[in-house]
């Protein structure tokens, strides 16, 4: 036993020493914080918007980043590994959103102006699910949504690198072709606005007790997961 211990020892330290030390990473850090800074400076001298647009962008994608958000893991993570932390997080962001934009569009309405972001209540129907089942398979192939695969081409993963690129040409496709699927397909669903439908707190109760429901029931399939 004694010589099997010894011979793994040697082993290992024999790999550890063949293993290239890491670079120092510091210069290069510094370096893209000082071209970070002087790009937001350039814009901020040609418009105030371009500059906040910058800034708010650095800023998602380090949010991004560091605390790994992604819609595809969200929804792919409790059926591989069963962890729903961030199912759970994509919840809560979603009861935040739900409030606070329910408040801005109250508020509009009821100072009679056009309500802001209406143009996106778009019509539901057998599309829409099929569209989300084709995209949701285009995510986990990808192994990214479009905030994952940016986050991760940043990083410097190659194959999120060939999905971004696969990403833009779909997109320009989806736009080519947009006008004859919203005439034949999309204009054929019925638009859902909901208080419209419950007022402004049953459609602001209806949809936090849905999160809320959502929340539990991914809490519990994670305990469950664990107990197996």
């Amino acid at each position: 036993m004694a010589e099997q211990s010894s011979l793994a020892s040697r082993r290992s330290s024999s790999s550890a020493s063949r293993r290239k030390p890491k670079k120092n990473q510091i210069p290069i850090g510094v370096a893209l914080v000082i071209i970070i800074v002087a790009i937001g400076i350039y814009l901020g001298t040609k418009s105030g918007q371009l500059a906040l647009y910058w800034t708010l962008g650095i800023s998602f994608g380090v949010i991004l980043q560091k605390g790994r958000f992604c819609f595809t893991a969200s929804m792919r993570d409790p059926y591989l590994t069963g962890g729903t932390s961030l199912t759970r997080a994509v919840l809560i962001a979603f009861a935040i959103a739900t409030i606070g934009f329910a408040a801005i569009k109250y508020g509009y309405q009821s100072m009679g102006l056009p309500m802001p972001g209406m143009s996106y209540v778009a019509p539901v129907s057998l599309g829409t699910v099929f569209g989300a089942f084709i995209f949701g398979i285009g995510m986990v192939i990808a192994g990214g949504c479009a905030s994952g695969t940016l986050m991760r081409v940043g990083e410097g993963f190659h194959m999120q690198i060939l999905s971004l690129l696969f990403f833009i040409i779909g997109s320009l496709w989806g736009a080519h072709d947009f006008g004859w699927w919203k005439l034949n397909v999309i204009s054929k669903g019925k638009e859902v606005f909901l208080p419209d439908v419950f007022g402004w707190a049953g459609a602001l109760f209806v949809q936090l007790t849905i999160i809320v429901l959502l929340y539990i029931a991914a809490e519990k399939y994670e305990e469950k997961r664990k107990a197996q």
